[in-house]
């Protein structure tokens, strides 16, 4: 692999003066508000019409149980089609999901399959999106882009939910699915007129599921792929285990109303990490910073070992939350690392992975809290995280 010298620091002023990066910008932020109001809604509904809190759960996380799916059987699409039109194609399709929800004419059950059904291509247009960025930013401009975006999305967990829940109890949950399907229509409009089109990276030919398949072997063949990609995805993904004790942990602290506080911390240092990092490192800082930081995310969880009060509790788990920034580190080496032609498709394999292992840590938290006292499950999930970070220090120290 090659990796070219770092480029001179770039600021977030210069990422947003690009005016196509705006674009799509905003279509992201737009993506992540309708979302968050969806996935709040669809809860309600759904526990409504059912009683099961069961069946709310599972709409709550419908949106996220596809992408694995998606990302293992049609991430070739993120290179065979133009970028632009995959994610007007999603925008609408969410649009439409989103006006058959809002209506109220099917089951519970019939809701949670179309929403799984129609999540599915997720995996696609988040890859599309994603690999649009070096298009769009060279250098570091590149690596802020993707703080930005991480910035977003942590800054719509911080809000998004209080915001969400003020809008169902004003409008109730089917009036704040039309909001979702407003934002769907306002991206698509969005992208579709403002974003210039791109050609499609990859060839037509062939499956697309065969495709997929073997260029995800390709890319996993690759070591230094290989080791990015288990870099990105193992430390963050064991400390998500954590997250799914929370909840017991507040009860059994006697403030059971303090879980929305720890939720948020994680949030907000997620947020502060990537705003701070992005900001004030050099590039070449940031890349020999990525394994301290990574190292971050799981050494405050030991001090849960202690059974800290919910405010120590925050405080711990905001400075996990600001070692996700480690991954700004990563950024130029892996878009260095990938070829050009399967750019969309490695893209889509990170996160892929990502929420795949996300999701299956924070169901094994939750089952070891079964068995042990939720301050025990956090420190265990700390470190498991640190241990793997150790394991991986060559992809994480370059």
């Amino acid at each position: 692999m090659t990796v070219t010298a770092a480029p001179p620091r770039a600021t977030y002023r210069e990422v947003f003066a690009v005016r196509q990066f705006r674009v799509l910008f905003t279509g992201y932020t737009l993506f992540l508000v309708g979302e968050t109001v969806r996935m709040l809604a669809l809860s309600v509904l759904v526990y409504a019409g059912t009683g099961s809190a069961l069946l709310s759960a599972l709409a709550y996380v419908s949106g996220f149980l596809p992408y694995a799916i998606g990302g293992t059987l049609l991430l070739a699409y993120a290179d065979r089609w133009p970028p632009r039109a995959v994610m007007v194609g999603y925008d609408l399709l969410r649009a439409a999901v989103g006006a058959v929800l809002a209506i109220g004419v099917l089951p519970a059950p019939a809701m949670l399959a179309l929403v799984f059904v129609t999540g599915v291509p997720s995996a696609v247009a988040s890859a599309a999106r994603t690999a649009l960025l070096p298009d769009l930013l060279d250098g570091d401009r590149y690596v802020l882009g993707r703080a930005a975006f991480a910035v977003s999305a942590g800054g719509t967990q911080v809000l998004g939910f209080a915001v969400g829940g003020v809008l169902i109890a004003a409008v109730d949950a089917a009036g704040a699915m039309w909001i979702t399907v407003a934002t769907c229509l306002l991206s698509a409009a969005l992208i579709r007129f403002r974003l210039a089109d791109h050609p499609r990276r990859g060839g037509s030919g062939g499956g697309a599921v065969a495709a997929t398949w073997r260029v995800n072997r390709s890319l996993l063949a690759r070591p230094e792929v290989r080791g990015l990609l288990l870099a990105q995805w193992l430390p963050p993904s064991l400390v998500v285990g954590a997250e799914g004790v929370l909840v017991p942990y507040a009860a059994e602290a006697g403030l059971p109303d303090a879980a929305g506080l720890l939720f948020t911390a994680v949030a907000a240092g997620m947020l502060a990490g990537n705003l701070v990092v992005g900001r004030l490192l050099t590039p070449d800082r940031r890349e020999r910073l990525a394994a301290p930081l990574a190292l971050l995310l799981g050494a405050p969880l030991l001090g849960f070992a202690l059974s800290p009060g919910p405010v120590a509790a925050a405080a711990l788990l905001a400075a996990s939350g600001f070692g996700v920034a480690y991954q700004l580190g990563l950024a130029r080496r892996f878009l260095d690392a990938v070829p050009e032609a399967a750019r969309g498709q490695a893209f889509g394999l990170a996160l892929t992975g990502t929420m795949t292992m996300q999701g299956l840590c924070a169901a094994a938290g939750g089952a070891l809290g079964e068995a042990l006292p939720p301050t025990a499950v956090i420190a265990l999930c700390g470190a498991v995280s640190l241990t793997a970070t150790l394991a991986l220090r060559r992809p994480l120290s370059g």
